[in-house]
C-alpha cells in the first residue's frame, strides 16, 4: 500500500514518533513517503500533499493539521489521522493504537465520507470547508447585520457578532462552543449557528443540504471570510454567499469507532 504520512513539525516528539512509524511501516512491506515540510524536518526527500499519489494519508497531528490536509488535497484521499493534539475530533485514534490497527486492516480498510460545503460568490466557487465557514467582522466589536434565505425566500433577519455555516462533522467544533449540537455526521445539512446574536431569538438551525441557502450581509462594514480556520478571505460590502453541498467529500479511514463514544470521551478531556 502505497502511504503518505505527513506530521505536525513544531513538535519534536511529534517528528521523531512519524519517523519511528514509517520504519515499522515499511519493514511491513508499504510503500511510505513523506510530505515536503515533513520531510525537510526529518532531513529525507519528500513529496507534495497537493497532488497525492497515494492509497492513504496519515496525518500525525491534531484537528488543525487534519483540516490543512483535507484543504490542500486537490483529489481527495484517504485520510488516517493520529491524534497528536488536544482533543482530536477529526483524529480517529491514538499514537499507540496504529500499529496494532495496520496490523489489522492488511492492505483493505473501510472508508467514511464526511460531507463538505462549497461557498460560491456569484457562482463562482472561492471555498470549500469540512469543518465550517465564518464570517465576521473586520472591525472589533461591531456587529453585523445578516438576512438568511432559504430556497430562494429570506427567513430571517438578525444581527451578530458573526454567522457560522457548519457540516455535521464541523458540528463538534466552534459551532459546539457557540452554543450548536452536535450533529450525527451521517446526516447530510446545513447548521446555522449565529454568534452572540443581538435578539435571543436569533437561534441554531439545521437545514437540509437539498435546500439552496444563501447568506447575505446587510451592512456597510467590511467582513471576512474565514474557511476551516485555515483560508481568510475579504468580503465585500453587502457581500452574498451560497452554501452547498460540495461534489467532493472528505474521506476518512472508518476503523469502527462509535462516533458518540468518541465524542463523549473526547469531550471529557476538555
Amino acid at each position: 500500500m502505497k502511504i503518505l504520512i505527513i506530521s505536525r513539525i513544531d513538535d519534536q516528539d511529534a517528528l521523531a514518533y512519524t519517523s519511528s512509524l514509517a520504519g515499522s511501516l515499511r519493514d511491513r512491506g508499504h510503500d511510505v513517503q513523506f510530505e515536503k515540510s515533513t520531510a525537510e524536518c526529518l532531513g529525507v526527500d519528500g513529496v507534495s500533499a497537493d497532488d497525492v499519489d497515494a492509497d492513504l494519508v496519515v496525518v500525525v497531528g491534531g484537528d488543525g493539521s487534519v483540516l490543512l490536509t483535507v484543504q490542500r488535497m486537490k483529489r481527495q484521499v484517504p485520510l488516517l489521522g493520529i491524534n497528536w493534539g488536544e482533543v482530536g475530533f477529526l483524529t480517529s485514534i491514538e499514537p499507540e493504537e496504529a500499529l496494532p490497527f495496520f496490523s489489522t486492516c492488511g492492505d483493505g480498510f473501510s472508508v467514511e465520507s464526511r460531507m463538505r460545503i462549497s461557498l460560491l460568490d456569484n457562482g463562482r466557487v472561492i471555498g470549500t470547508a469540512l469543518n465550517e465557514a465564518l464570517i465576521v467582522t473586520r472591525r472589533p466589536a461591531k456587529m453585523l447585520r445578516f438576512s438568511i434565505a432559504v430556497d430562494g425566500e429570506v427567513t430571517e433577519e438578525f444581527r451578530a457578532d458573526g454567522l457560522l455555516v457548519s457540516t455535521p462533522t464541523g458540528s463538534t467544533a466552534y459551532a459546539m462552543s457557540a452554543g450548536g449540537p452536535i450533529v450525527d455526521p451521517r446526516i447530510e445539512g446545513f447548521l446555522i449557528v449565529p454568534l452572540a446574536p443581538f435578539m435571543l431569538s436569533s437561534r441554531p438551525h439545521f437545514i437540509s443540504c437539498d435546500r439552496t441557502l444563501e447568506i447575505h450581509l446587510e451592512d456597510a462594514k467590511p467582513a471576512q471570510l474565514v474557511i476551516d480556520g485555515q483560508r481568510t478571505l475579504n468580503l465585500g460590502k453587502e457581500a452574498g454567499i451560497e452554501i452547498r453541498k460540495s461534489d467532493d467529500p472528505a474521506l476518512f479511514v472508518d476503523t469502527g469507532a462509535n462516533f458518540f463514544r468518541k465524542v463523549d470521551s473526547k469531550l471529557r478531556r476538555l
